[in-house]
């Protein structure tokens, strides 16, 4: 058995790999299991590991993660993958693959090569439902998505935070998630664009102090600002393309680029060049100039909506 797992999620692909060192140990043992780093190991250790004999075991299992980072490896892959030995059963983890290699198109063809992107946002949200179920809690979709905008779209965070609502409250609501978790920032910050842009600037400023009574400061919110209309770029550079080959494209996340093209589609280049440069001559006043970045911060993103 030769598997390859592949993909931007890291926390499915630590889930399979964890069912399959599981399934695994429980008839061969722990011992027979052996993990290697190819960006670290030797070509020679890893041509041992594939080919050689188990030691007392009639298996053993080899975890090999990003083979791509070893040259040698790349090089005579298809030989290595060949002469694997019968008891030997071989796992990659090759998480950020190049699709156009030679690599890609081998471990394609010659192996159980098991793909997991990361997951939309109404997909984390069907999901969420069903994490919920295994703690013996209830969530509905709506709230499993407000749980997403609130955190991202890191599903070991999402597991671990939808395990301490569900501690707190079984039936998991909108106003459990809002006492139990923390807003992350770049959530924050496009809501608080979003909110601009439908022409509630109230609720921006009370985003913006809710980050700063976070301990957020004004340096990062330029940072998550700049973050954000750099994605509002990428959309508009980008017509014709869907989110998911705009994300593919630009290696962000397809669920951060489906976000931002709500906000893209309420301005035009000229605004968003406007945005820009204002935040740049502010960036540059508050490290030349003696000004209250606080205040200078609120009035900009005040100033977002009239430009």
């Amino acid at each position: 058995m030769t598997i390859t797992l592949s993909g931007a999620n890291d926390y499915r692909i630590s889930e399979e790999l964890r069912k399959l060192l599981s399934n695994f140990i429980s008839v061969h043992g722990d011992m027979a299991v052996e993990k290697l780093f190819a960006d670290e190991a030797d070509y020679q250790k890893i041509y041992d590991a594939l080919t050689s004999l188990p030691f007392l075991s009639d298996k053993k299992m080899v975890i090999l993660w990003d083979p791509s980072a070893n040259k040698q490896f790349v090089e005579k892959a298809e030989y290595l993958i060949e002469n694997i030995a019968d008891s030997t059963d071989v796992v990659f983890v090759e998480r950020k693959i190049d699709k156009r290699s030679s690599l890609y198109k081998l471990l394609k063809k010659q192996t159980d090569y098991r793909e997991f992107p990361e997951l939309d946002e109404n997909q984390l949200a069907s999901w969420l439902v069903e994490q919920a179920k295994t703690q013996k809690a209830q969530i509905s979709v709506s709230d499993a998505r407000f749980l997403v905008e609130r955190l991202g779209t890191n599903q070991q965070m999402l597991s671990s935070e939808l395990n301490k609502v569900a501690l707190y409250d079984k039936n998991i609501t909108k106003k459990s998630i809002e006492i139990n978790t923390e807003a992350i920032p770049q959530s924050s910050i496009f809501e608080l664009l979003d909110s601009v842009f439908s022409g509630d600037s109230k609720r921006a400023l009370t985003l913006y102090r809710e980050q700063r009574a976070l301990q957020v400061e004004p340096i990062q919110i330029i940072s998550m600002l700049v973050w954000q209309f750099q994605i509002v770029a990428l959309i508009k550079a980008s017509k014709g393309l869907t989110s998911d080959q705009i994300a593919r494209e630009s290696k962000n996340s397809p669920y951060t680029v489906a976000k931002t093209m709500r906000i893209a589609s309420k301005i035009s280049l000229t605004q968003l060049r406007r945005m820009i440069h204002d935040l740049l001559e502010l960036d540059v006043k508050r490290k030349t100039q003696k000004i209250d970045d606080d205040e200078a911060l609120q009035h900009y993103i005040l100033s977002i909506y009239n430009k």
